[in-house]
């Protein structure tokens, strides 16, 4: 009896972390990106490589707003998922956290074929925050793990080109502009479940595009793919082609063997048929394969070191088992972002399956010799699932890409349809409608229709700033009051403008009732201009009025006064006024205090006083920074201001070779 392919809600129950409240402050400063090339490592680069790692990088991510309001105290939680399954395999997807397919399972074998994070843990991944490990992430955007990590997509049932039903996910992503789509296929009997994506650019100009499908897997497995050399790209932030498998004398493709977290882009020839594998000891595990325009594969590995190992431990569960990350992109690295016409769109197909194999493929697989290695997982692909048969899939899913949606099975945010509100787009099968707007877009739309953006009715922190030229030129013209003036400053800095931000804030503050806002944002104005004293005295006094205007402990007002206190405390012990950093301290909630975060200010804070015990014994009693930046070394900074003891594995986070100093940077 042939099983019909089922898709249906459900609910996962696992230990999880509380998101909590996005950081109410527009993220001004420049984005502090790990992955940006040494200038050293530009010359030599291939023609087309360098003017894309050189187009349109991104500077910040506004209009985003920052996610760091979760902790690390998990209770069991239930998530909605959507679960597509046929005789063959189970995929459960997680629509309120990104459209990331959480679980891959292959029912015959009675394998997970992907790493399933046990924990639902945010860290501070995401380009704005917030992210996650384990599973199938779909990445668009810019350079990093995408903005909506964390965050809900619009998904519903389609048609799908056999007759059945696919899942389609839909969002608009904010960084770029550009709406997407992922439709995820299962086709009955299938042991490859097919995922057609599509991303657009609607609008009358070039748009930067970024897309890598990052896969988590097992992290004891042999990565194989057609290639003989990689782009090595590690925390050093160094650039350099390397041979593959061996470099340094060590298998590159055999992630336990790493020492230090690094990316391996590799160099597939053109022509070749693209795919990745990760394989175990009995030669079987997961393959992905697709068609040629998602050219670009890539491994992530943590490394053996004690920081690799730390940081697995933080993203899950100690005892749980490591992980690494397959990828696959639109371009060769992810430094790197490509160019889609005005009203152009990029398609492609991937596809997702299990390999099997036998003791001789096994050993062939492990073996020294690559090239043997590879062309047996080549030819078990083949037999699996002929490339002709995946443009076949592409060629069929094609047409059925503008299908509109049946049943909407989770709703996204509303900032696609007020988009589409603006411009009036057509975007078959992707629709954004108006009953998604909500209080977020309400000023907004209320600007677009009336041509005045609406003061607020309460007293409370602002709301979302929108930055895109279009936003910008309308509130350029509508009447001067001071919270059309807040956003048009944020958005005039984001276009680079700083001179006209500048002014539009200052001219708020003349009549605006919430002074705070504002002086934090010049505050950051004049950092950013080498004035650190003043910046200081500005955010002392947005902290002061900050403290008078609060109306209560909700969230809302909870967030803005941790958001403003830590960055007040940075400035003002930046420029050794301890005294005034005191009085901020003392003010912040007592729960405020006790996060992990405040408690590594509060040891800088002892220490900058003067008490070198009292800031030791911060250290000693323990403490957790749920939102430590990827990359970020401000612990072991101050620990090493500390002492010459060497830095206690729980705090150790170090992503590239001690012999490198410990560099200050935001954590």
């Amino acid at each position: 009896m042939v099983v019909v392919t089922t898709i249906r809600r459900d609910v996962m129950t696992l230990p999880s972390a509380e998101l909590g409240p996005s950081n109410p402050l527009p993220p001004l400063r420049p984005l502090d990106e790990a992955h940006r090339i040494d200038d050293r490592d530009r010359e030599g680069l291939p023609r087309d490589m360098a003017r894309q790692i050189g187009y349109e990088p991104l500077r910040d991510v506004l209009p985003e707003r920052l996610r760091d309001g979760y902790d690390r105290h998990r209770t069991l939680r239930a998530t909605d998922t959507i679960v597509i399954e046929n005789d063959r395999l189970r995929v459960t997807v997680l629509p309120s956290r990104g459209g990331r397919v959480a679980s891959l399972f292959h029912k015959p074998s009675q394998r997970e074929l992907l790493y399933r994070n046990p924990v639902f843990q945010p860290a501070c991944f995401a380009l704005n925050g917030a992210w996650f490990s384990g599973g199938i992430e779909w990445n668009i955007g810019a350079t990093g793990h995408t903005t909506l990590s964390c965050a809900p997509v619009h998904a519903a049932r389609v048609a799908a080109p056999d007759g059945g039903e696919m899942l389609r996910l839909w969002e608009w992503e904010r960084l770029r502009d550009l709406p997407f789509q992922v439709d995820l296929w299962l086709p009955d009997g299938s042991d490859f479940l097919h995922v057609g994506v599509r991303v657009r650019n609607p609008h009358e100009k070039p748009a930067p595009v970024y897309w890598w499908s990052n896969i988590a897997v097992p992290e004891r497995r042999r990565v194989l793919v057609p290639a003989d050399e990689a782009w090595h790209f590690g925390y050093e932030r160094r650039l350099r082609r390397v041979p593959v498998p061996e470099h340094e004398g060590v298998d590159r493709t055999r992630p336990p063997r790493a020492d230090f977290p690094a990316d391996y882009f590799y160099e597939v020839p053109d022509g070749q048929r693209r795919w990745i594998a990760a394989l175990d000891d009995a030669g079987e595990g997961l393959v992905q394969t697709s068609t040629d325009v998602l050219r670009g594969r890539k491994l992530f590995v943590w490394g053996s070191g004690a920081g690799g190992r730390r940081w697995q431990e933080w993203l899950t569960e100690p005892g749980t088992g490591g992980y690494c990350e397959i990828q696959a992109g639109l371009a060769r690295t992810q430094l790197e972002h490509v160019r889609l016409d005005a009203e152009g769109e990029v398609t492609w197909l991937e596809s997702y399956g299990p390999l099997a194999g036998d003791d001789a493929g096994a050993r062939t697989v492990h073996g020294a010799d690559w090239a043997a290695a590879r062309a047996e997982v080549e030819g078990r692909l083949e037999r699996a699932l002929p490339r002709a048969d995946v443009e076949a899939a592409y060629a069929a899913w094609l047409p059925h890409a503008d299908t509109e949606p049946g049943e909407v099975l989770h709703v996204g945010s509303g900032w696609g349809a007020l988009e589409v509100l603006r411009a009036t787009y057509k975007l078959a099968g992707t629709p954004f409608d108006e009953s998604t707007l909500g209080a977020a877009q309400a000023p907004w739309v209320e600007l677009l229709r009336t041509g005045a953006f609406p003061e607020q009715r309460r007293v409370g922190p602002p709301g979302e700033s929108l930055v895109a030229r279009h936003w910008r030129d309308m509130l350029e013209t509508a009447p001067a009051k001071p919270l059309a003036e807040y956003h048009l400053g944020v958005a005039q800095w984001h276009a680079g403008d700083v001179a006209q931000a500048v002014r539009s804030w200052e001219r708020a503050l003349e009549l605006a009732p919430s002074l705070w806002p504002l002086l934090r944002c010049l505050a950051v104005a004049d950092q950013q201009a080498g004035n650190p004293e003043r910046a200081a005295d500005r955010y002392a006094e947005a902290f002061d009025d900050l403290c008078q205007e609060r109306r209560d402990e909700g969230a809302a007002w909870t967030a803005a006064t941790a958001a403003l206190g830590r960055e007040a405390l940075a400035a003002l012990l930046a420029v050794r006024r301890t005294a005034d950093a005191r009085r901020v301290w003392e003010r912040l909630r007592p729960a405020t205090r006790e996060r992990g975060r405040f408690r590594l200010i509060e040891a800088e804070l002892l220490l900058a006083e003067g008490d070198r015990e009292g800031a030791r014994a911060v250290f000693d009693a323990g403490f957790e920074v749920a939102d430590l930046r990827e990359g970020a070394e401000a612990i072991g900074a101050l620990w090493a201001r500390l002492t010459d003891e060497a830095l206690p594995d729980r705090y150790d986070f170090r992503m590239r070779p001690p012999a490198i100093e410990w560099r200050v940077d935001p954590a």
